[in-house]
């Protein structure tokens, strides 16, 4: 429970039935990030680190990677993994040391590893990252810039981890960052509905899946 009583859920709701600012909106072209749709996060039945997911969730992130992929958007897949050693986690490796903790999410590992219901395909691009943001000291910013993006749709997990830090990194590099509220999950539903509605509030548009898929089908067709 949160403010005034109510749920993050309750207060989640409420904002997006009178949203308090304009949306950022779509722009000329975009793209879609996918983070960390790895089995470490998608696998609540295999590992204790897993996100509880809606069930249709990789579905979404799939339907939304086919739609970009027939507008020539570029489609991004991210993973985090690390050296055996742990010598490339820096002090974010110094917190834990328990097997299924996620800085032991090692190289090479099944837990490292796409989930195999994601639909990836040859000429997607996978970037590997240590820290939470995808934008952190990887090449996605150049990436993105390259191909004129200015929007960028988020999806995976976990929502109040390595989603919202990539949502806040995207809008500081002053790209429009859309969130689809289907194609993300986090381990409980309070961090959930709480990191939405902040996004919501200050960071991204976050919208449904119908409305996503809609936009990114009106985006302008490059001539």
């Amino acid at each position: 429970m949160i403010e005034d009583g109510k749920t993050a859920r309750e207060l989640y709701l409420a904002l997006q039935a009178t949203p308090p600012r304009a949306r950022f909106g779509f722009g000329r072209k975009a793209a879609l990030v996918n983070v960390d749709v790895q089995c470490a996060y998608t696998r609540p039945d295999t590992y204790v680190t897993a996100y509880e997911t809606d069930p249709r969730q990789i579905a979404h992130i799939n339907a939304l990677a086919a739609l970009c992929r027939h507008r020539a958007f570029p489609v991004v897949w991210t993973y985090v993994a690390y050296l055996a050693s742990g010598e490339d986690c820096g002090v974010w490796g110094t917190r834990t040391d328990t097997p299924d903790s996620l800085q032991n999410i090692k190289e090479g590992s099944p837990r490292a590893q796409l989930d195999p219901r994601a639909g990836r395909t040859a000429g997607d691009v996978v970037i590997h990252k240590r820290m939470a943001s995808a934008f952190f000291e990887t090449h996605l910013r150049s990436l993105l810039t390259f191909h004129h993006v200015d929007t960028v749709v988020v999806t995976s997990g976990s929502t109040s981890g390595c989603v919202r830090a990539t949502v806040v990194d995207g809008l500081s590099c002053g790209f429009r960052m859309v969130v689809p509220e289907e194609a993300v999950a986090d381990r409980h539903e309070s961090p959930h509905f709480a990191s939405l509605y902040d996004m919501a509030l200050k960071y991204a548009d976050v919208l449904p899946m119908e409305a996503v898929l809609a936009g990114l089908a009106a985006m302008p067709a490059e001539g």
